[in-house]
């Protein structure tokens, strides 16, 4: 019987030193750059040596040539100690990268994604602005055509990777925009650099509920130029590359989602036994049975759908938008309710960052929002079953 989680064994080799790396190099850190909202720069580095960078990046471009089971597997283990620093991860190597990788020029790759996959620069997508989020083609950033340039008005808001200090931009972005007087549906993305003319950091979002060993900034376009030979595809074409990414990063959503529950299930499930009340074991009553037992089915129902998922999405085109909302519809209310129940078996425990089930909770609530709310997901999925007269 083939191993639905590991179908390879390069697969079960990725999941097992990853392991190892998390548990000694990721997991010591998690709870002081949480509390201190820093990113932490060097370990993201690290990465690199495991080859994970540019983990669905051809070889060609420096990368690993991975596919979407990798991806469920690198943001299950990491964010088992770590969502937020797996947040950044995903923004650099799905949003990033992988867009790149499948819509960009062959020029583009070369230009970029070598630096990008070794960690050389960290990359990062603006799509949301202050007054778009979920409608996102409501966005108000535009280009104009001036010669071999372009020149971008704008701002965008809530990105991930957006500033790696407090006063100090991230390195490149996909940055969606529309042509002016292009129709409502037509966008276009450019790649930009820290150092264009016009492009700044606005402000460093603080005091986040969680994610916060991600950094998270506004990024302001005044008048920036940007040569024309770093638009990607032709001018209008962009709502595909984003839908098309869009899936895959649902997907690295999702595992993210099955990281946290799994480490909240191991919390709990350890504390239960260790912990005495009454003059017996904590995991002999009802109540507490019915946390752990819950969260675990919930938690392999989702993982089976997850890596299911994986198994049937191509990365190089659009493929099942039902499944890639679907599954973080699931995972990601999944996660906060395993958190949820962690916290309440663990009592006054629960509360305090110690046991880390307090901090997973916090993180888990950014996945019922970003890369997609819940309404959102929900309105997706109920317009592609209205075209499917069968299931299966």
């Amino acid at each position: 019987m083939s191993d639905l989680f590991n179908p390879t064994p390069e697969h079960k080799t990725l999941r097992s030193t990853l392991r190892t790396f998390v548990e000694r190099e990721v997991d010591p850190q998690a709870l002081a750059h949480d509390r201190e909202e820093r990113f932490n720069h060097a370990l993201f580095r690290k990465l690199d040596e495991l080859g994970l960078l540019g983990l669905t990046v051809p070889a060609e471009y420096g990368g690993a040539g991975m596919d979407a089971t990798a991806v469920a597997i690198v943001h299950e283990e990491l964010s088992a100690a770590d969502p937020g620093f797996a947040l950044a991860y995903l923004a650099h190597t799905l949003l990033f990268a992988n867009n790149l990788a499948v819509n960009g020029s062959d020029a583009q790759r070369h230009k970029y994604l070598p630096s990008i996959s070794s960690g050389e620069r960290i990359g990062g997508m603006c799509m949301s602005e202050p007054g778009a989020g979920t409608d996102v083609l409501g966005m108000s950033t535009t280009a104009v055509r001036r010669g071999d340039d372009y020149v971008i008005n704008g701002a965008k808001m809530w990105i991930t990777n957006g500033a790696v200090s407090d006063t100090e931009l991230g390195d490149v972005f996909l940055v969606y925009v529309r042509m002016a007087d292009a129709p409502r549906n037509k966008l276009t993305m450019f790649l930009v650099e820290k150092g264009f003319a016009g492009f700044s950091l606005g402000q460093k979002l603080k005091d986040k509920l969680g994610m916060r060993a991600s950094t998270t900034a506004e990024l302001v376009f005044e008048d920036c130029v940007v040569p024309a030979s770093n638009r990607v595809g032709e001018e209008g074409d962009a709502a595909l590359h984003m839908m098309r990414n869009l899936e895959v990063e649902r997907l690295g959503l999702a595992a993210m989602s099955l990281g946290i529950a799994r480490r909240c299930i191991e919390v709990m499930n350890r504390y239960a036994s260790e912990r005495k009340s009454f003059g017996q074991s904590l995991r002999d009553f009802g109540q507490v049975q019915r946390h752990i037992a819950e969260s675990y089915a919930e938690y392999m129902a989702g993982r089976s759908y997850t890596y299911w998922a994986a198994a049937n999405l191509d990365l190089t085109k659009p493929g099942n938008r039902l499944d890639s909302d679907g599954v973080k519809l699931y995972c990601a209310t999944m996660a906060k309710n395993v958190a949820d129940r962690a916290i309440q078996v663990l009592g006054g425990y629960g509360y305090v960052g110690e046991y880390n089930v307090e901090r997973l909770w916090r993180d888990a609530k950014l996945l019922e929002i970003g890369g997609g709310t819940l309404e959102a997901h929900q309105k997706n999925m109920t317009r592609e079953l209205s075209r499917t007269e069968k299931l299966l």
